[in-house]
């Protein structure tokens, strides 16, 4: 097997996986290796080591060596399934196909047989961790608010069949609130390419916006006003 490159610090946001293995010249291997993949990497020499790291981090995958002195990695999966659905990966010394199926009864996900490839072992990790991730949810194509619905693709205002003219400052603004329904902008934030300059033509623009969608625009319920920071759209649950 060729050398392992020296590994680069991963990325904050980088899978965290941990290897629990009594061997610890698996554990630095995998380290060494997992590192140079991208993955943020801890390690353990027991499962009771792991479960202390598990209380206190999270992870989004654990590799467990099977023939572990004292709690096996079978008993310890066993032990995760009952509070966790993190993916878990047996590694194991064992290739019977017995071991195999009592992995996969307990809920691992996969199951790797020493001596491994480490390029096969990356595969099956990115395979599960393509699995586990939770599917994105559909974008976003129309905002409510009374009785008025906002197209966010083709930023074009309605009430009923109706389409309310809105100035180009107009729609923009409203994009940008309608971009984070619920939350607050800040001023600069709507002030468009004028920056700073016009943080204080923003107040005079929401209010004649404030003018076409609300009922009494003196007591703004879909626009609010969040006092010294910017404002906020209020959309139907």
């Amino acid at each position: 097997m060729a050398p392992i490159p020296v590994p680069v610090p991963p990325a904050d946001d980088a899978p965290h996986l941990l290897v629990v293995d009594d061997d610890r010249r698996i554990r630095d291997l995998l380290s060494r290796f997992l590192s140079t993949e991208g993955y943020r990497i801890s390690t353990a020499d027991s499962a009771q080591t792991a479960r202390a790291k598990l209380a206190s981090l999270s992870f989004d995958l654990l590799i467990l060596d099977v023939m572990m002195p004292g709690e096996t990695g079978f008993e310890f999966a066993r032990d995760i399934r009952k509070s966790s659905g993190v993916p878990i990966l047996m590694l194991t010394a064992r290739d019977a196909a017995e071991s195999r199926i009592t992995g996969l009864e307990i809920g691992a996900d996969d199951y790797v047989s020493k001596p491994f490839e480490p390029r096969e072992l990356s595969l099956r990790i990115a395979n599960i961790l393509k699995r586990a991730k939770p599917a994105a949810s559909p974008p976003v194509e129309t905002l409510r608010f009374g009785e008025f619905v906002f197209h966010i693709g083709r930023a074009e205002l309605r009430k009923g069949d109706e389409v309310i003219r809105l100035t180009d400052r107009e729609r923009e603004m409203l994009s940008v609130l309608a971009a984070t329904p619920g939350e607050t902008v800040p001023r600069l934030a709507l002030a468009g390419n004028g920056g700073s300059a016009n943080e204080r033509a923003v107040d005079v623009q929401i209010n004649r916006l404030r003018r076409k969608i609300e009922r009494d625009p003196a007591n703004p319920l879909i626009v609010q006003t969040v006092r010294g920071i910017g404002y906020r759209l209020v959309v139907a649950p």
